[in-house]
């Protein structure tokens, strides 16, 4: 089946989870976890954290239109915010203009640290950790016999002096190819092992001994063509490309730019069960690792005047342990995306990210974010005023015309309403 739906909006929710299911293969229990909204009991959730009093349920959309190296993808996006799915589904179409979106990635690389302090000579404790490589690799491997088997564990060691207001330190670094898994236990399993070899081969104190989200070995790319006419013209281009340029410029525009590629690739990792807060520190670290906080994207043209994108970014995600591998709906998010390996997710999902600054910056260049966003807010506001039914579509409609869209006049407009019938 293609991912190229027209109208999937317009389908009610129960007809999208047939869509959905016959896509991604979903038996009726699967489909009824969905259909559901709250499969998380508490029992599990009181599992998965601590102090559990509930469960509070985020909407779970699909954007549509995806084709990723050639092959179609429907993208489960779990999110609050309107019209990113919808953003995501539009950028999506226009891409399908030129192939759609190309990926790559770098193996799933973690880095563990493992923080020396107190040493007389830090550059011979560093020479001194440097020379005991293979003890340490050794002894880190032994804490995960099963991910060695398959090809992982620790594969490299780093070391350096840094310079802090406490005096110099001395960091050593283990490098762990995580496999499918996100990594941290493991990583942090490791560091926690080899502390002590450290200690004695340094003569010094460890502190820290800690996975780094800076996740800078373990990179997910995205690239993607555009067609003039899909995005809108020549005009619209050039548009796109300003704003880029303006991002490249100001860490105060860079924000909102980055955080509209975090839109989509937030909604991702939320959905699939993944550590949202990691992803999102290690991306604008990554954005500022020059010095200069940068955007994650880049937009150019080319000879022919259409439009070229491409992302870079840490992503730092599994397909097993954690949330992933407990939570009923990020099982099914998984088995919607049809991944089948912890990179094929991570590339899915910076395509996601590339895709959503597009229909971001295409917004922007062309009509202006708010339009989007507009139909959405304003029947949220009919709502929260009160408004039920087709009252919430009329009120938002009302308000849309007027250009206020406010909650006194949400409920001016019902009362009005609700005295006509």
């Amino acid at each position: 089946m293609t991912s190229d739906f027209a109208g999937f909006y317009k389908l009610t929710p129960e007809e999208r989870l047939r869509v959905v299911g016959k896509f991604a293969h979903l038996n009726e229990a699967e489909l009824e976890i969905l259909r559901t909204s709250g499969p998380l009991g508490i029992d599990a959730a009181n599992r998965m954290i601590e102090n559990v009093i509930g469960v509070m349920p985020v909407p779970l959309g699909i954007a549509v239109n995806f084709l990723i190296n050639g092959e179609d993808r429907l993208i489960p996006m779990a999110i609050e915010e309107p019209s990113v799915v919808a953003g995501a589904s539009n950028a999506a179409k226009m891409a399908r203009s030129r192939g759609g979106f190309w990926t790559s990635s770098t193996a799933p690389v973690m880095i563990g640290q493992i923080q020396v302090v107190g040493s007389v000579d830090p550059n011979q404790a560093l020479s001194l950790i440097l020379a005991s490589k293979e003890e340490i690799l050794r002894k880190a491997n032994e804490q995960d016999p099963v991910l060695v088997s398959k090809g992982g564990g620790a594969i490299a060691l780093e070391a350096k002096v840094i310079q802090t207001f406490l005096g110099p330190m001395v960091i050593a670094e283990l490098l762990v190819n995580c496999g499918d898994a996100m990594g941290a236990n493991a990583v942090n399993t490791m560091a926690e092992a080899v502390a002590p070899l450290v200690e004695k081969i340094t003569g010094s104190q460890v502190h820290l001994r800690i996975i780094s989200n800076l996740a800078d070995k373990r990179l997910a790319r995205a690239r993607v063509t555009v067609a003039k006419e899909a995005v809108g013209g020549a005009e619209v281009v050039d548009g796109i490309i300003s704003a880029y340029a303006f991002a490249a410029s100001d860490p105060y525009r860079c924000a909102t730019h980055n955080k509209g590629v975090m839109n989509g690739v937030t909604a991702v990792v939320q959905a699939t069960g993944n550590d949202t807060r990691a992803i999102e520190a290690g991306a604008h670290a990554y954005a500022a690792r020059s010095g200069h906080y940068s955007p994650l994207t880049r937009w150019e043209k080319d000879a022919n005047g259409d439009l070229l994108g491409e992302i870079e970014m840490p992503m730092a995600v599994g397909l097993i342990g954690g949330a992933t591998a407990v939570h009923p709906v990020a099982k099914l998010a998984v088995k919607i995306l049809r991944v089948k390996s912890a990179r094929e997710l991570a590339e899915t999902i910076a395509a996601v990210g590339l895709c959503q600054n597009l229909a971001a910056l295409r917004a922007l260049a062309a009509e202006g974010i708010q339009r989007g966003h507009m139909k959405l807010h304003a029947r949220n506001v009919a709502a929260t005023a009160g408004a039920a039914g087709d009252l919430i579509d009329k009120i938002a409609e009302r308000m849309i015309e007027e250009k206020k869209i406010r909650a006194d006049r949400a409920k001016e407009l019902l009362a009005e309403y609700s005295k006509a019938d």
